[in-house]
């Protein structure tokens, strides 16, 4: 950003420097017909009888013949330059939004972001070709600002402002997932709540977005007593349970919310379909084993233990535990919960 801003500061210092002609010499580049006719523009637009609107037609021009010939960086000086000389045009925010546009295509963000802040604080709003050139500024913005405490900001502008052109849907969820960033649980909650309320929107990125918010707000609502502090306890209680065939004991260790069971090779999405099948019918009228140490592929996060001898038409089961993440509570994040089932022998 540093050097952009530089060579924008030396480029200025050399106009004022050089005399009026001079001026029009640094824009009037190119093929010669072309320089001719940006020099005649040039000569128009110091005309002060011209209305906005003249002006705007011979800037547009000018604007052409600079980028034809590739020179963005006297495009952004010329267009600047204007701005500042005639603070009242009309289309000033139109013209610092094409630096912005300009610079932003040169992989120079921070000075882009600068410009369309500068449209949205000192310019009022107009409308080009259908499009409102503040909110195209705040699009931008929202896309290019990574401090999360200035993009929130954004995302309540653009819907306030504009609520007819966002999907309101998606809007909240990112603004959910902002104000997870920002550590402000309740804010990041309330939109997720709204979220829900919109089952027509569909996150790209995120095709299964709806279904992780159900269950992360279902668990946030939960009383969370199934959990416990290790993976050692929880597995060790599982595993009394099953000695003793403590259906009770089993049901209650096994997690209230978001509990799943099925096979390997099964879709997650088709996974709640099973979770809530008469689990003691089949420890009642069995001979269940475990394993001793739990399986090859548990993790710090995640964790397996090999069952068999169930009643089911699948005896070998393997229980599914997980690291729980939820820092909005030091007192749950980082404990352990049994979070589901597999059927079958691992893949």
């Amino acid at each position: 950003m540093a050097s952009g801003i530089f060579k924008y500061v030396v480029v200025l210092f050399a106009m004022l420097v050089m005399g009026c002609s001079s001026k029009d010499a640094y824009y009037a580049i190119g093929p010669k017909d072309k320089a001719k006719e940006t020099e005649e523009l040039l000569r128009l637009l110091r005309d002060e009888k011209q209305e906005d609107a003249g002006k705007f037609v011979l800037i547009q021009q000018i604007a052409h013949n600079l980028m034809a010939v590739g020179s963005i960086e006297r495009l952004n000086v010329f267009l600047t330059t204007y701005v500042e000389k005639n603070p009242n045009d009309s289309f000033n925010a139109y013209y610092l939004y094409l630096v912005g546009q300009n610079y932003r295509m040169q992989n120079s963000p921070p000075i882009a972001a600068y410009y369309y802040n500068r449209v949205l604080r000192n310019h009022p709003d107009i409308i080009m070709q259908g499009n409102s050139i503040h909110f195209n500024c705040l699009q931008e913005l929202i896309h290019l600002t990574k401090e999360p405490e200035y993009r929130i900001n954004y995302y309540k502008e653009i819907q306030g402002r504009f609520p007819n052109k966002v999907d309101p849907g998606s809007t909240y969820y990112y603004m959910g997932k902002t104000y997870e960033t920002l550590g402000e649980w309740e804010q990041a909650i309330q939109m997720y709540t709204k979220f829900l309320k919109y089952p027509e929107t569909v996150i790209p990125e995120n095709p299964d977005a709806r279904q992780q918010i159900a269950n992360y707000l279902a668990f946030h609502a939960s009383d969370k007593k199934w959990i416990r502090e290790s993976l050692e306890e929880i597995v060790n209680e599982i595993k009394n349970a099953i000695a003793q065939r403590d259906v009770k004991a089993l049901l209650n260790l096994r997690a209230q919310v978001n509990f799943f069971a099925m096979s390997w090779e099964q879709d997650e999405s088709e996974s709640y379909a099973q979770a809530f099948f008469d689990l003691g019918t089949f420890l009642r009228g069995s001979t269940v084993r475990y394993a001793e140490n739990l399986d090859i592929d548990s993790n710090a996060q995640e964790a397996y233990l090999e069952t068999w001898g169930w009643t089911y038409r699948i005896s070998t089961w393997y229980l599914y535990f997980r690291k729980i993440h939820y820092p909005q509570d030091p007192s749950i994040h980082g404990r352990w919960e049994w979070a589901g089932i597999y059927f079958g022998e691992k893949l």
